[in-house]
């Protein structure tokens, strides 16, 4: 009997296109000889399955569907947000406190690796290089020449809790230090300011599910912008991403083996997307997707593609390993 697959896209942040457009190729490639997949828009509170042409309304007691007098429960989520509430660890509450399996890492992982700051304090330990960086809060006081005695010029501003780049700013003037982090506070509570390493961005993805365990092709990340911004990361020809990256055969052995690691440490669960700058070949780790862009277009399914497999392989190892946790 085949399974009710719930795909949510949508969600809280300046991601919700893209969103969308991953949970389109999610549906599009979902192997439907097993699975019964259902779309549901989540916005808000606003939650909304997708059913024969009509928007239904969620019933968020139990993440039912109900239409024509008949009410459909779901087997399994195949969660598709990026952002909030499907990268941070809130549906994933939501979603074990119903006892209901789904994709993605649980709430532990989602809420630290969503953390840029926390994240990146709780691999130094285990000697993951990262860049230098400051925390700062609503209503804290920003000494501007304090930022640049420690991190230097130029640095980049980001809203710690996202993975958009909306918001983000390299700064090069101590004078647009504040003006950034005032900015990137619109976007989030928290702001992380962290030097800027100059050198080649890659990217490197990896999924373990009971049936594989594997690292796929890394991608190198050439920006026709000052960085890899929203505008690079989705307007065509704002960026290269070559697959595989063009890097020592060392660093690149180098970049599997700490992405497995990193998985492990972190707890990851299904398929994440690590992003990284080499200089002096040496591997600097920037921050964990785990939930990353699904789209015709998003790097992860270009990498799934250059090992041979199709995203319906992918995602019927996802579905399968979260039904059997």
């Amino acid at each position: 009997m085949k399974k009710n697959i719930a795909i949510v896209a949508g969600g809280d942040s300046g991601e919700y296109e893209i969103s969308i457009k991953s949970a389109k190729q999610l549906l599009n490639q979902i192997d439907r000889t097993k699975y019964n997949p259902t779309l549901i828009h989540i916005k808000g509170t606003d939650w909304k399955a997708q059913v024969e042409g009509a928007e239904i309304q969620v019933d968020k007691n139990d993440f039912s569907v109900s239409h024509n007098s008949s009410k459909t429960t779901f087997d399994c989520v195949l969660v598709g947000i990026h952002g909030t509430p499907g990268e941070n660890g809130l549906l994933q509450s939501y979603f074990e406190m119903l006892h209901l399996p789904f994709t993605t890492c649980g709430v532990l992982s989602s809420a630290l690796t969503f953390n840029k700051y926390a994240c990146k304090h709780y691999l130094m330990p285990y000697s993951v290089n990262t860049a230098k960086a400051m925390l700062f809060r609503k209503n804290d006081t920003i000494d501007a020449s304090d930022v640049v005695n420690y991190l230097g010029l130029p640095c980049f501003v980001k809203p710690n809790n996202g993975g958009s780049s909306c918001g983000t700013s390299k700064i090069s003037n101590v004078e647009d230090i504040v003006p950034a982090i005032e900015k990137a506070l619109e976007h989030d509570a928290e702001v992380i300011v962290e030097e800027f390493i100059k050198g080649t961005e890659i990217t490197c993805g990896v999924i373990k599910t009971k049936n594989r365990s594997m690292v796929f092709p890394i991608a190198e990340i050439v920006s026709t912008n000052d960085f890899f911004d929203y505008e690079a990361k989705y307007t065509d020809g704002k960026a290269q991403e070559i697959i595989p990256a063009r890097i020592p055969e060392k660093i690149k052995l180098d970049c599997e083996k700490l992405s497995s690691f990193i998985y492990d440490k972190l707890f990851c669960r299904g398929v994440v997307r690590m992003d990284y700058i080499i200089r002096d070949e040496k591997l600097y780790f920037l921050e964990v997707n785990t939930v990353p862009g699904m789209s015709e277009a998003s790097i992860v399914p270009r990498m799934i593609k250059a090992v041979g497999l199709t995203m319906s392989d992918i995602l019927t190892d996802l579905i399968e390993d979260a039904l059997n946790q």
